[in-house]
């Protein structure tokens, strides 16, 4: 289950607090591009309409290239929509209203022949939450760095 994208500025920003996997509606083109590794979630979004219905905002594709003939008039910003069931966006849609909780993508894999999309509900981090997940990190790495040269 290769990995193709990392939000890492929404985990550095964010505290998840429920992850959700969801499928991407995508055209055939752009799944080749996926899969080469031409996906960039920074400063994507999830949003819900009014039908009930997740896109992803945002999130940039970029055109393959072996297909530019094809793609005359390709966006690689469009808004593509996301495949969950009823249940699980209707709570996405009662955790979106709470105050200070929004949806973001958090990476794209994928599973068997599927291309699939992690969502999560987060949170905000203080300034200081930041400091304290780049403290943990410096300490963790350090211990590996030591336990290394034993």
């Amino acid at each position: 289950m290769p990995n193709f994208a990392t939000n890492k500025k929404a985990l550095h920003d964010y505290t998840v607090i429920e992850k959700f996997e969801a499928g991407i509606v995508l055209s055939g083109p752009e799944v080749k591009s996926v899969k080469a590794g031409q996906i960039n979630l920074k400063g994507s979004y999830i949003s819900i309409d009014s039908k009930s219905e997740l896109w992803l905002v945002g999130a940039h594709i970029s055109s393959y290239k072996p297909a530019v003939s094809v793609q005359t008039d390709y966006q690689p910003d469009r808004s593509r929509k996301l495949l969950l069931r009823n249940k699980e966006i209707d709570h996405l849609r009662g955790k979106s209203k709470e105050k200070g909780l929004t949806i973001l993508p958090i990476s794209v894999y994928t599973k068997g022949s599927l291309i699939k999309l992690e969502i999560g509900i987060v949170k905000g981090k203080k300034k200081q939450d930041k400091r304290q997940t780049i403290k943990k990190r410096e300490v963790d790495r350090e211990i590996r760095r030591k336990l290394k040269q034993r």
